[in-house]
């Protein structure tokens, strides 16, 4: 790890963008996820690759297995440990196909993203397409169809809906 010093550096030690990549994270729901191009987007700075360049040096201080690569693969290495957490919190996930070298699960992206949203609760939408109080359906971020996949990790995401800011408990 690299220590940076000067008007970028943030409270705790870490990079001001660093801060704010891992303070996402955190708000991420257990059994939830967001791709890197997702937090990236949230953000409305850097892209998929900063994002993961900042989960790779300092991710481990943060529910690190929330944040992931958008067609759902785990990540290599650190399979055992993902899938530990993925069914402990019951992240949605998709078994391996019988043409698949590792057999391991992928993430079933389409349930499993998270479009920043508060989790429901207080009124607030649910993430399964059912109104709340009267409120209009929740759409989970796959407005755009396809399954999510790709969906905030390339420039021209064809019209996808940005995740939405997470808001502070209160």
């Amino acid at each position: 790890m690299s220590e940076e010093s000067g008007p970028e550096q943030g409270l705790s030690g870490y990079p001001e963008y660093a801060e704010r990549v891992l303070e996402v994270a955190e708000l991420i729901p257990p059994g939830r996820v967001m791709t890197y191009g997702d937090v990236a987007e949230w953000l409305e700075e850097g892209g998929p690759r900063q994002v993961g360049r900042v989960m790779a040096l300092y991710g481990s201080a943060v529910p690190w297995w929330r944040v992931v690569r958008a067609d759902g693969r785990l990540l290599p290495g650190h399979e055992l440990r993902a899938m530990s957490h993925y069914r402990a919190e019951g992240t949605p996930l998709r078994e391996a196909s019988r043409a698949s070298d590792t057999h391991v699960p992928r993430l079933d992206m389409r349930r499993a993203r998270w479009d920043g949203t508060r989790p429901y609760g207080d009124g607030e939408p649910r993430g399964d397409g059912e109104p709340r109080e009267g409120g209009e359906p929740h759409r989970d971020g796959d407005a755009a169809g396809g399954g999510g996949a790709g969906r905030g990790d390339t420039a021209g995401s064809g019209g996808a809906t940005r995740p939405r800011a997470p808001q502070a408990h209160i």
